[in-house]
């Protein structure tokens, strides 16, 4: 990766205020060291990395959380960049957090969930918006020789047209 890609990339980290927001497990302060790890780490430990964000910003492959839209621009970044090597996995997290409506789907049937403490419905709605935001992204990948990246985003393009 060179320097300006990854200078780049930290400094746009540094710009979420990650500790004062929530993730499915707590405080989201993890995850700038996270998306580092993915972002450069081997095979192995970039899998391990998107393994635990995956757990912080789209928990069970449904359930997200207030730092989950503020995360999903710097998944973006990382599918881009073809010396990433989870970008497949990246575009499977997309399209879970595309396909995320557990909060909205309850909470049209018990009403009383809006009340709940913080805005998960919000929440889910601005997660779904950032991943259809960088939608664009995808024209360049389908055109990759990878065949597994090329599938998942088709499936992430076609969950993007529903």
């Amino acid at each position: 990766m060179t320097d300006i890609v990854r200078t780049a990339l930290l400094d746009d980290l540094g710009h979420v205020p990650w500790p004062e927001i929530q993730d499915t497990t707590g405080s989201a302060a993890a995850i700038p060291s996270l998306l580092t790890a993915v972002a450069r780490g081997d095979a192995d430990t970039a899998g391990r990395a998107l393994g635990q964000l995956r757990r912080r910003i789209c928990r069970y492959g449904f359930v997200v959380d207030q730092a989950t839209a503020a995360t999903v621009p710097f998944l973006w970044e990382l599918v881009r960049l073809p010396q990433v090597t989870c970008r497949v996995e990246i575009l499977r997290l997309l399209k879970s957090i595309a396909d995320a409506r557990q909060w909205e789907t309850t909470a049209a049937a018990y009403p009383k969930l809006l009340s709940h403490p913080g805005d998960h419905v919000a929440w889910e709605r601005e997660a779904r918006r950032a991943v259809r935001a960088q939608r664009a992204v995808l024209r360049d990948l389908l055109c990759e020789r990878d065949a597994a990246l090329v599938q998942a985003g088709a499936e992430l393009s076609a969950a993007l047209d529903d």
